[in-house]
């Protein structure tokens, strides 16, 4: 059973800085596409971010340069690195995986091609 627990989530204001953690455990497959998404009240979930099996990645238009994911495969953990914080960024921020795909491709930020989600971390950047 696929397991995906995010945390480190919080308050900041503008211009913050907060980094996300996403453990997984559960599948051994080595290939996968892993990626962060995020949904405000009232909003659809959108893509923030993925990272595959090979370390491509790939970002959603209004967070580049400000975010960064990236992937401890001794940890087995997701991060989300998030600078220069927006109170457009408040959102509860979600972890997701696909395995057993070395490439997320042009449907990474789909939230239907996701075989597994978290519970989802909140985050609140106050102006």
């Amino acid at each position: 059973q696929v397991q995906l627990v995010e945390s480190g989530g919080g308050s900041v204001q503008s211009g913050g800085s907060l980094r996300l953690s996403c453990a997984a455990s559960g599948y051994s497959d080595s290939r996968y596409c892993m990626g962060w998404f995020r949904q405000a009240p009232g909003k659809q979930r959108e893509g923030v971010a993925t990272i595959d099996s090979n370390g491509s990645t790939r970002y959603a238009d209004s967070v580049k340069g400000r975010f960064t994911i990236s992937q401890d495969n001794a940890k087995n953990t997701l991060y989300l690195q998030m600078n220069s914080l927006k109170p457009e960024d408040t959102a509860m921020y979600y972890c997701a995986a696909r395995p057993r795909f070395s490439s997320c491709g042009s449907r990474w930020a789909l939230p239907g091609f996701y075989s597994y989600w978290g519970q989802g971390t909140q985050v609140t950047v106050s102006s």
